[in-house]
């Protein structure tokens, strides 16, 4: 005892008609004012009627109407139930005051000029509704730090200075020395005897063991064993140019060096092998503990691919104090020949 098929009253949209096919509820709908039959404009779902789901045959799950009695359809009511008919008949009169409701907006949107075929029922938030969950603001893009692998200055935290790094200089790596500051990047096989040489480098280390604090005469002294070590003999003996075969002095003078008056000697070194080099010893005051002298030795290849010998005097001028970057200059500021 079902109700026949036929088009009744949307139970979950008052406004327009769907279609029952005798045993459930199709997703067929339709606006009121299309209606050939059925129930008049106004009419609300019965109280026989209760939501359920329902899944049809090839259909996806969708909401249908289940009767509670068999004596009723969608347009009729049906023998009464006792208890559970009371029941019914309270829920069926909150149906008819909440249908009110929506015809009449219903009705509004009508008169006002609107499609009430087109016009969507409105959606009422529920305490079970879940709250509308915003997405999490986009972080805000972090400056970016120097890399420590290129970083705009070496420090030498020993003697409290810091040198500029130029294009094509690199922190040290895979180095021996403790007190090489910077190299150029980059290796190849020494000319002589195939070891591993670099076309650059520059090293910073206290004077200490001597007695003389001039910085000319310090600078001079030096010289020679700053030849020798960068283009004679390595530190386990090996000659990996060659040896050195003649030296000519092709710079020297004084220099202001982080606001200190310094000196500075340069060679030009030619060896057996390979295209030799240029090499430089260079002392000033230190700014910080003891004072004593700083000395500074830059080796630099000649030929086609060492560094630019002006990279000499550029790191030269910019040498400051570590925390001042504006100190510079000063007594015998000019650097003499680089040729």
């Amino acid at each position: 005892m079902t109700p026949p098929p036929g088009w009744y009253r949307d139970p979950s949209a008052p406004h327009q008609e769907r279609w029952w096919d005798g045993t459930a509820w199709t997703e067929h709908r339709r606006a009121l004012e299309t209606a050939g039959y059925g129930p008049a404009v106004g009419q609300v779902p019965q109280p026989w009627q209760q939501q359920a789901h329902q899944v049809q045959p090839g259909q996806p799950s969708q909401p249908s109407t289940v009767p509670l009695s068999t004596g009723g359809g969608p347009g009729g009511g049906g023998p009464g139930v006792g208890g559970r008919g009371k029941a019914v008949a309270l829920t069926a009169a909150g149906a008819v005051l909440v249908a009110a409701v929506v015809t009449g907006v219903f009705v509004l949107g009508e008169d006002e000029g609107g499609d009430p075929g087109a016009q969507a029922p409105p959606v009422t938030a529920t305490a079970t509704d879940p709250a509308p969950v915003s997405d999490p603001p986009s972080p805000s893009p972090s400056p970016s730090e120097p890399s420590a692998d290129d970083p705009a200055v070496v420090e030498d935290q020993l003697n409290g200075i810091t040198f500029p790094l130029p294009d094509g200089w690199v922190l040290p790596k895979h180095v021996a020395e403790d007190d090489v500051m910077m190299t150029t990047d980059g290796t190849y096989d020494c000319p002589a005897d195939g070891s591993v040489c670099r076309h650059g480098l520059v090293v910073s280390r206290t004077v200490t063991a001597n007695a003389e604090s001039s910085p000319k005469t310090l600078a001079r002294q030096d010289i020679e064993d700053a030849a020798d070590d960068a283009y004679d003999r390595d530190l386990i003996g090996n000659k990996p140019f060659g040896g050195i075969e003649s030296h000519k002095e092709v710079a020297s003078g004084p220099v202001a060096v982080a606001g200190r008056a310094g000196y500075y000697v340069r060679w030009r070194v030619t060896t057996a092998e390979g295209p030799g080099g240029y090499v430089q010893s260079l002392v000033f005051p230190s700014t910080v503990g003891t004072e004593s002298p700083i000395l500074v030795r830059y080796v630099f290849d000649a030929g086609e691919d060492g560094p630019p010998l002006a990279d000499m005097d550029r790191i030269t001028k910019g040498i400051r104090p570590v925390g001042d970057a504006a100190t510079g200059g000063g007594v015998g500021s000019g650097i003499g020949p680089t040729s």
